[in-house]
C-alpha cells in the first residue's frame, strides 16, 4: 500500500504542469549561462584578432604621423621629439604590448589630432552614430518586411518581381553613390531636405538626455529642433537603410515561402481561416526566427557601414571621426575606433544567440 502511495504521488509530482515549468525554465537557465561561457571564451579571441589586425594594418600605413604633427616646417630635432613623446620610436612589439595593456585599463590612448583621449571623443561621436544606425535599421524593418511578405505572397508575379528588383539594387548599390544621388535629387533639384550636419548652423542642439537630438528635442518639447533633426535624418537614414532593406526582404521572402508550404497552413486554410490572418499570424511570426540573425548582424553592419555615409552626408559621428583620423594618420583613433565598434558588434551577435536560445532551447542544446 505504501509502494502504490509512493509511485502516485511520484506520478503527481510528474503531472504537475508547475514542476514541468520549473525545468523547462532550469534548463534555459543552464542554456544561458553555458552559451555565455562560451561566447565570452570567443570573445576574447575575436577582440584580440582585432587588436593584433589593426594595429599591424595602421603601422603599415605610409606616412610619419610625428611628421605630419609637427608640420612641413619643422626641423629634425622637433620630429624626433614628437616621435619620442608619442614613443614611435620604440620597437613595433613594444608599442603593441604597450597599446594591449592600456586597453586593459580602459585607455584607448591619446588622438594625435585632437589631443584628447579617444575614448572621450569617441564618446562624443558615438551617439550621432548609434542614432543614424538605429533609424535606418528601423526603416529596413518597417519597409523590408512588408516587402518581403508580399514577395513571397505573389510569388513569380508582378509585385514578386518588382520587390526582388528593389532587393539586388539595395544589395548591390554602394552606399556612398547612394548617398550622393540622394543630395542631388532631394536636396539640389527639389528642395525638400536639408543638407549635411545634425542641425541648421543657427539652431542650438537640445538638452542632451540620451545624445539621440530627435528623441531629446521630442522629450523637452522642442518642437523646432524636432522637426529640423527629424529633417537632417532622413537622408542619411533612409540611404543605409535602402542597402539593408533588400537583405531583410529577401531573408523574409524566403523564409515565408518555407513556412507557407508547410501542413499547417494548409491546416488553418482547411479550417476556414481566410487567407491574410493565416499568412499574418501564422505563418510570419514563424518567419521572423530566422531572420533575427541577419536584423543582428544588420546592426553591426551599420555601425560598419555608416563610416562613408557620415562622409558623404557630413554627419559628425563614429564615421566622419575615423576618415579624419586616417587622413591624419593618428593610430589611436583608429585603432580605438576598431576596438570599439568590434566590440559591439560582438556584444550584438552574443544577444542574437542569447534571443535564439530563448525563442527554442533546442538550438542552444544541438550547440
Amino acid at each position: 500500500m505504501l509502494v502504490r502511495c509512493i509511485s502516485n504521488n511520484r506520478n503527481i509530482i510528474h503531472e504537475n504542469p508547475f514542476h514541468d515549468l520549473k525545468g523547462v525554465l532550469r534548463g534555459k537557465t543552464m542554456t544561458f549561462w553555458t552559451l555565455i561561457r562560451q561566447r565570452c571564451w570567443g570573445l576574447i579571441l575575436v577582440m584580440a584578432g582585432v587588436c593584433v589586425i589593426t594595429f599591424i594594418i595602421s603601422h603599415m600605413i605610409p606616412g610619419d604621423p610625428a611628421r605630419l604633427l609637427a608640420g612641413d616646417r619643422a626641423s629634425n630635432e622637433m620630429v624626433e621629439h614628437i616621435r619620442e613623446q608619442l614613443g614611435l620610436n620604440q620597437p613595433l612589439y613594444v608599442q603593441f604590448f604597450r597599446y594591449v595593456s592600456d586597453l586593459l585599463h580602459g585607455d584607448l590612448g591619446t588622438s594625435i589630432r585632437t589631443g584628447r583621449p579617444v575614448l572621450e571623443d569617441l564618446k562624443a561621436f558615438f551617439p550621432a552614430t548609434l542614432e543614424l544606425a538605429v533609424s535606418a535599421l528601423f526603416l529596413a524593418i518597417v519597409l523590408g518586411i512588408p516587402l518581403g511578405v508580399l514577395s513571397a505572397v505573389y510569388r513569380n508575379k508582378f509585385p514578386d518581381h518588382l520587390v526582388r528588383l528593389l532587393s539586388v539594387l539595395g544589395i548591390s548599390t554602394p552606399a556612398f553613390w547612394l548617398g550622393l544621388g540622394v543630395i542631388i535629387l532631394f536636396y539640389g533639384h527639389l528642395n525638400l531636405l536639408p543638407g549635411g550636419g545634425r542641425l541648421d548652423d543657427w539652431m542650438d542642439p537640445p538638452a542632451n538626455i540620451t545624445g539621440f537630438y530627435v528623441l531629446d528635442s521630442l522629450l523637452t518639447g522642442n518642437r523646432d529642433a524636432f522637426w529640423n533633426s527629424l529633417q537632417h535624418l532622413a537622408m542619411p537614414a533612409l540611404t543605409l537603410a535602402f542597402v539593408h532593406m533588400g537583405i531583410v526582404a529577401r531573408q523574409i521572402r524566403s523564409a515565408m515561402l518555407e513556412q507557407l508550404s508547410e501542413d499547417y497552413i494548409r491546416t488553418a486554410r482547411a479550417n476556414g481561416l481566410s487567407r491574410w490572418r493565416v499568412i499574418l499570424s501564422h505563418a510570419l511570426p514563424n518567419a521572423l526566427i530566422p531572420s533575427v540573425t541577419v536584423l543582428g548582424l544588420a546592426m553591426g553592419d551599420l555601425l560598419y557601414g555608416a563610416v562613408l555615409t557620415e562622409t558623404v552626408f557630413a554627419w559628425p559621428g563614429m564615421g566622419a571621426y575615423v576618415v579624419n583620423s586616417i587622413q591624419a594618420l593618428d593610430f589611436p583613433a583608429v585603432m580605438g575606433f576598431a576596438v570599439v565598434v568590434s566590440f559591439a558588434y560582438v556584444i550584438v551577435n552574443l544577444c542574437v544567440d542569447l534571443l535564439y536560445v530563448w525563442i527554442d532551447p533546442r538550438i542552444g542544446r544541438e550547440g
